[in-house]
């Protein structure tokens, strides 16, 4: 697989303490594509080892529109099915760049590791003294031992230590789109995260081609109906929330985008300094980047204040919790006190709602937002066909269901440019089939 791709794939064995690598086979991404399609297969061939598999699309880490994502897929502790949860932010591309498309972890080491990618190279670490700290401090941590702040971390807190079923594995200081307790798998498995960065060029098969589709595409999204929108704000607003606009405004502060996404969906929100001020506040810590559209409208919910909100989502970042989960868990036990809700975060238990086949994760909104998708039958059928077609691609699952300009026909057609490989609508219809079986 010698375009698009870094051609090679990462096995690391936790229990015997080793790393190996295969290579990509070029008849595995005619037949699977990438991403998801991928990694779900390597579930699958390495399913004795409990494996926790990661991965990225064919045009993730490119110019093509919202190309920022990863997936970590694994066998759910909660579901008991297997699921597929986004990395984004920069953490996504930082995979690829790391000299890797996918990493299969699996076994369980026998104590705290954590692993270290980085231009092609892997290491398996001792992570003891990281083990107990919760998600800041392992980033921090991480970043000042290994010498770079651009770093990007996925690991757990306390909370995945623990084993607790609304564990998630969080990226940098955030939270991430993981309902699947896959945190919950990290703890298990002693592992406490992954450390990713890299260098790496990707070849493309025809370059001109390539970005030059990529452009058009973008300039159409431009003028599309996303336009002028930003932050956590409107998209509550196209969910039906309009007045989290207002509740919010006294806390924000500025509006972040991941990867060349051509929208600023996380709102930083300051809780410890004035939000109007754009220059070093002076305070540790100031505020929190909101990235989880569920789990703001949860507490909402519950009659928390913005503040009260914003804050329980920064606890729940730190100790590697759902915040969604716990809004939902919280509301069902009757629990409307922030103070109540955050020291019972290491003791909430509880199965959440998941929708559908609980496949993809409902971090991504479940309908159109913005754009006209001329959405026929079951919204939830049409739902998780854009989930799996961005997932398999690489593509932002929130962007994706902003942009009816990221069609399944661009997709393909920008990939066969990118690899030359043969790729159709039958190829991706077998592809999205099997993960939604």
């Amino acid at each position: 697989m010698e375009y698009l791709s870094s051609e090679r794939i990462l096995i690391v064995d936790l229990e015997a303490g080793e790393v190996s690598e295969d290579d990509l086979d070029e008849e595995l991404v005619a037949e699977k594509i990438g991403g998801a399609g991928i990694t779900k297969a390597l579930y699958e061939q390495h399913q004795e080892g409990e494996p926790i598999v990661l991965g990225a699309g064919p045009l993730t880490g490119t110019l093509y529109p919202a190309s920022s994502l990863a997936v970590i897929t694994a066998g759910s502790p909660v579901t008991g099915h297997v699921c597929h949860a986004p990395v984004t932010y920069h953490a996504g591309i930082e995979l690829k760049y790391a000299g890797y498309d996918y990493v299969v972890i699996k076994g369980r080491s026998n104590k705290p590791v954590y692993l270290w990618i980085h231009d092609g190279v892997a290491d398996i670490s001792n992570a003891s003294e990281l083990w107990g700290k919760d998600l800041w401090e392992t980033t921090d941590a991480l970043r000042r031992t290994l010498g770079d702040d651009l770093i990007q971390v996925l690991a757990i807190g306390t909370a995945g230590e623990d084993g607790s079923d609304i564990a998630q594995v969080g990226v940098n200081y955030w939270s991430s789109g993981d309902r699947f307790a896959f945190g919950k798998l990290f703890g298990q498995k002693n592992l406490k995260g992954i450390a990713l960065r890299g260098m790496g060029l990707l070849e493309i098969a025809d370059p001109e081609a390539f970005v030059d589709a990529a452009f058009e595409l973008l300039s159409n999204i431009k003028d599309g109906a996303a336009a002028g929108k930003k932050g956590v704000e409107d998209i509550c607003t196209a969910m039906g929330q309009a007045d989290v606009k207002d509740w919010l405004a006294p806390l924000v502060h500025r509006y972040s985008a991941c990867y060349n996404t051509p929208y600023p969906s996380h709102t930083f929100v300051f809780l410890d300094a004035d939000p109007k001020k754009m220059t070093d506040p002076g305070t540790d810590e100031p505020g929190f980047r909101v990235t989880d559209v569920e789990a703001l409208l949860g507490f909402k919910k519950l009659g928390l204040s913005a503040e009260a909100a914003c804050r329980l989502m920064k606890a729940c970042a730190k100790q590697g919790v759902d915040a969604a989960a716990v809004a939902e868990l919280s509301g069902r036990a009757g629990k409307t006190d922030a103070g109540e809700i955050e020291a019972s975060l290491s003791s909430l238990t509880g199965t959440v709602s998941l929708p559908g086949r609980g496949i993809f994760s409902p971090w991504s909104p479940r309908k159109p937002l913005f754009g006209d998708f001329s959405v026929s039958g079951e919204a939830n059928d049409w739902w998780e066909r854009r989930m799996a077609v961005a997932y398999v691609f690489g593509i932002h699952p929130i962007f994706a269901v902003m942009a009816p300009e990221l069609t399944e026909e661009s997709m393909l057609e920008i990939t066969r440019i990118g690899t030359e490989l043969e790729l159709d609508g039958e190829v991706l219809n077998a592809v999205v089939g099997d993960l939604l079986s």
